[in-house]
């Protein structure tokens, strides 16, 4: 599944490791059999290294998880949302360059 940095998020964690975080925290909505999302994993991998300490970066599986993903509209996957103090910062869908997530994540943590 996901590399060390890159954290499980599920409904049953979400309200407190991702909207209680005191960083910012990317989320990969994804699923298994999405190939798109399967693209995206070394991307979503590398961001959690580079911004290790700076962010919090993981996935949340949509077909295990349902609740989550229907409260934040998720439609396509994948979907990445930035989410900074609980809210929701940025909203990528579909595959996206690191180089997005990155200047996101930036401009999220600064």
């Amino acid at each position: 599944m996901a590399a060390d940095n890159v954290k499980e998020f599920t409904d049953a964690n979400f309200e407190s490791d991702v909207l209680g975080s005191d960083k910012p925290v990317l989320v990969d909505f994804w699923a298994e059999w999405c190939a798109p999302c399967r693209m995206l994993a070394p991307t979503i991998e590398e961001v959690a290294s580079d911004f290790d300490g700076k962010a919090v970066v993981g996935k949340l599986d949509t077909d295990a998880n349902r609740n989550v993903p229907v409260k934040y509209g998720i439609s396509a996957i994948p979907t990445v949302i930035l989410f900074k103090n609980g809210e929701v910062f940025k909203k990528f869908i579909g595959l996206t360059s690191k180089d997005d997530l990155a200047s996101a994540l930036n401009e999220a943590a600064g």
